[in-house]
Order: structure tokens, then C-alpha cells, then sequence
């Protein structure tokens, strides 16, 4: 790369400043994608917790406009907002660290040779901390967008729950907010990483080097769909567990479990493969999107390093 080209770039790599930016990235991300589509959050949640009341994704949206209006499918948009822009904050800046991080551990060969197991443990170890972050402000939204006549103000909501339950309402979900998100993350972000890998070997008729922002952007929007699907089956019922939970915080794991069973625990996935599909693909477009906008490094593709080239080459030469 020429010194012309890197000078065009806001900040070094892996660089305090890089990491800020990340941060901010993934705020944008999350915050807004998710509060975008808290209708259909309102609506899944609701089909987990009353099936009989919200018997599908159509009549959910039509009884709960005929019980509120506009308002009431907007229900929950505050803590969506803080909650998912701290947690992106610190997921996609944590991913970006821990993936530099524990790459630094091991020789550049085996980076490369088992990236795939370095973006599960990044991307774990990101989403373990984002969840602190999360936790309270998801309780306290499915708490407002499941308890009918319940108040629609966060700033009402929070203080309430803490004077009546204590502090510990605002975590106990957190444990399966772990199984749920911690899954979703590992299979979000390794996922992409391999999907944009495959489209550019094998669908993008030319090299990433060649293709314009925009078209980048597209690869990043298509890769980012498809690990959203992906996404929400393995975490569906770690989030129908969730909900619940939120809902009702005297349950236990294995009472919710009993209670709806093995098909209803994957109740709501058609419309949570909708939102987490449209969300993911969506996030993955702004995150990449931010880093043009304030000209961060965004390296290609890894590609095998000289070193482990070479050494393949060698191995070959003598099974000859």
C-alpha cells in the first residue's frame, strides 16, 4: 500500500482513535436499526408471552393497533434506543479489539488458518460485556410492551420496577439474554466474516479491490442478511425464554420451558427471521457505511499469508 493511499485513511488501525470510532459505529448501528423496528420487537414479544390473545404476526399488529393506535406499536422505543446503542458500542468495538487481540497471541499462520474459531471467541467475549449494557433496558422494554396497561414511559417505568422489585429485576433475564445474544453474536459476526469471504471469491465478478464503495456496501448489506437469518434460528429460543422472564420474573427457565414446550419456544420465529434478517443486514450496511463516511481502514478479506503459502507449496512438493 502506498504512503499516498494511507494517508487518505482518519486513523491508524487498531488505534485508540480506530476503536472510539468502531464504538460509535456500532452505537449508530444497533440504536437505530433496532428502534426502526420495534413495531414487529412489540409484536414478536407479544406472540411469545400470549399466543392465545396474538395468534400470528398479522393479528398481533391488528390488535394491538386497535388497542392503542400508532402509539402503542411504537411501545418500548426508548430503552430500545439506549439499551442497543450502548450494546453497540461495546460489541462491534470489542469485536474489532478482541479480534486484534487474540490474533496478537498466536503466530500469523494460525490467525490465519483458524480465523474462524478467532471471530467465535472475539466476538463472544464482546457480546458477554455488551449484555450488562443491555440487560436493564431489556427488561424494562418487554416489561412495557407485554404488561397490558402498563406505562409507555421509560422514565416512569425504570424507577418503578426498581422501587417495587429492587435492582435484581433489571438482571435476572440476563443469564438467557447471554444464551441468546452470546449465540446470535458468535454466529452474526463469523458468519459475515466467512459469507463476505465467499461472495467475493465466488460472486462478485471482480476483485474488492475494484469494485466502487457502493458496490462494497452491497456485498456488506447481502453478507449481513444472510448471517442474520442465520442468526435468529440458533437464538430464537433463548429469546422466547427471555421474553417471558422479562414478563413475568418469578418464572424459572424450566418452568417456561414445561409450560409452552418444544414447539411453542419457537413460537414468533417467522417474524423474528424478519427482523433479525432485515436488522443484522441493515447494521452491517451502517457500520461499513460510518467507516467510509469518516475514512477509516477497512482491510480486505484476509488472504493467506506469504509465509503459509509457501510452506503448503512445500508439503505438496513432497507428497509428490
Amino acid at each position: 500500500m502506498s504512503k499516498k493511499t494511507e494517508e487518505k485513511f482518519s486513523c491508524e488501525m487498531y488505534s485508540n482513535r480506530f476503536f472510539i470510532l468502531c464504538a460509535v459505529g456500532g452505537a449508530l448501528a444497533c440504536g437505530s436499526t433496532h428502534t426502526a423496528v420495534t413495531p414487529l420487537d412489540l409484536v414478536k414479544c407479544r406472540l411469545q408471552v400470549d399466543p392465545l390473545k396474538y395468534k400470528s404476526i398479522f393479528t398481533g399488529f391488528g390488535v394491538s393497533f386497535k388497542e392503542g393506535g400508532v402509539r402503542n406499536l411504537v411501545k418500548g422505543w426508548a430503552p430500545t434506543l439506549i439499551g442497543y446503542s450502548l450494546q453497540g458500542c461495546a460489541k462491534f468495538a470489542g469485536y474489532e479489539y478482541f479480534k486484534y487481540l487474540y490474533a496478537k497471541m498466536v503466530s500469523e499462520d494460525n490467525a490465519f488458518l483458524y480465523r474462524t474459531y478467532l471471530y467465535l471467541a472475539a466476538s463472544a467475549s464482546a457480546e458477554f460485556i455488551a449484555d450488562c449494557f443491555l440487560a436493564p433496558f431489556e427488561a424494562t422494554k418487554v416489561r412495557m410492551q407485554t404488561t397490558p396497561g402498563y406505562t409507555s414511559q421509560m422514565r416512569k417505568a425504570m424507577p418503578h420496577m426498581l422501587n417495587t422489585e429492587g435492582i435484581g429485576v433489571f438482571y435476572k433475564g440476563l443469564p438467557p439474554l447471554w444464551g441468546r445474544q452470546v449465540p446470535y453474536t458468535m454466529m452474526k459476526f463469523s458468519s459475515f466474516e466467512k459469507t463476505v469471504e465467499y461472495l467475493y471469491d465466488n460472486v462478485v465478478p471482480k476483485p474488492r479491490a475494484e469494485c466502487t464503495k457502493a458496490e462494497q456496501l452491497i456485498v456488506t448489506f447481502t453478507a449481513g442478511y444472510i448471517a442474520g437469518v442465520l442468526c435468529a434460528i440458533v437464538s430464537h429460543p433463548s429469546d422466547t425464554i427471555v421474553s417471558k422472564l422479562n414478563k413475568d420474573p418469578s418464572a424459572s427457565i424450566g418452568g417456561i420451558i414445561s409450560e409452552v414446550g418444544m414447539v411453542g419456544i419457537w413460537r414468533g420465529l417467522v417474524a423474528r427471521i424478519i427482523m433479525i434478517g432485515t436488522l443484522t443486514g441493515l447494521q452491517w450496511f451502517v457500520y461499513d457505511a460510518f467507516k467510509v463516511y469518516t475514512g477509516m481502514p477497512r482491510p480486505p478479506p484476509p488472504e493467506m499469508p506469504a509465509s503459509l503459502a509457501k510452506k503448503l507449496a512445500e508439503e505438496a512438493k513432497k507428497k509428490k
